[in-house]
């Protein structure tokens, strides 16, 4: 398993193409749907974009209240959640008052299209960045697909120009990075299905990439401050973290040398 992960990644990165130097101090917006995505996604970009002086701005569309809510209250987890974005960012290299939090409930954001659309707007409209960082659209959770139709949505009205940066979290969920379980014919089928198809939009349309290697153990400390995700906060099997999901395996998948992305232009209501 581990050799087939080796060559499809080496496959992968070797294809993809590289920014030119002069692109990482162009101003950016990074959409997060849930408070860590911008780190696990792009998190190494922003780092590369801030040392070199771009103005960055961080968007956190929810509030990450239903992470852990069976355990602890939805207002600590929200509370919770907001601060560890802040000490994040400070690892990135982003000042507080660039962070934006619209504060959706957490998996909810599906049911608040039209309303983030405009709040959106305001913001590019505020900002125009050059550049744009939201989830792969084919990503499976409710809240990563939301984010990426209401940004792609805002801008068609606020915007004449922009690169956009499809970054993939949980695009990341099939083989061979994560096991293939199977417990009935049928399910053999659906998840041999899933796994062809997320191959195919891996090697179709991430081709664009960004060498971080030089800034892991920063991306390491920026993750670590989510403390809600990384740690168990108190002692509970029930408490999940993303170090056991897959074994360590889907973290494996943010610190390889390079991150991938799906890139293109936006002109006014033109998708190039």
């Amino acid at each position: 398993m581990l050799s087939i992960r080796n060559l499809l990644k080496s496959f992968i990165y070797r294809n993809a193409a590289l920014p030119a130097s002069e692109d990482f101090s162009k101003s950016a917006i990074v959409f997060s749907p849930h408070p860590d995505d911008e780190t696990l996604g792009c998190g190494g970009t922003i780092i590369q974009k801030k040392q070199a002086g771009a103005d960055v701005k961080i968007v956190i569309m929810t509030d990450g209240r239903h992470s852990h809510s069976s355990l602890i209250s939805e207002q600590e987890l929200i509370a919770i959640r907001s601060q560890e974005v802040i000490a994040a960012v400070h690892q990135l290299g982003v000042n507080e008052d660039d962070v934006f939090f619209l504060n959706y409930e957490d998996g909810k954001l599906n049911t608040q299209i039209d309303d983030a659309v405009g709040r959106v707007i305001d913001i590019l409209k505020t900002h125009q960045p050059e550049e744009i960082y939201i989830p792969f659209l084919l990503e499976t959770p409710k809240d990563h697909n939301a984010t990426n139709i209401i940004v792609s949505r805002a801008l068609n009205h606020s915007i004449n120009h922009v690169d956009v940066f499809e970054y993939p979290v949980w695009f990341w969920s099939h083989w061979p990075w994560f096991s293939m379980p199977l417990s009935n014919r049928r399910d053999i089928f659906k998840r041999i299905k899933y796994n062809l198809i997320s191959m195919h939009k891996m090697f179709s349309k991430f081709k664009y990439a960004n060498v971080i290697e030089h800034v892991l153990p920063k991306k390491r400390q920026a993750l670590d401050q989510y403390k809600s995700q990384m740690t168990k906060l108190i002692q509970d099997d029930r408490w999940k973290t993303l170090g056991g999901v897959a074994n360590g395996g889907f973290l494996d998948c943010f610190f390889q040398s390079k991150e991938l992305f799906y890139k293109y232009e936006v002109s006014g209501e033109k998708k190039v």
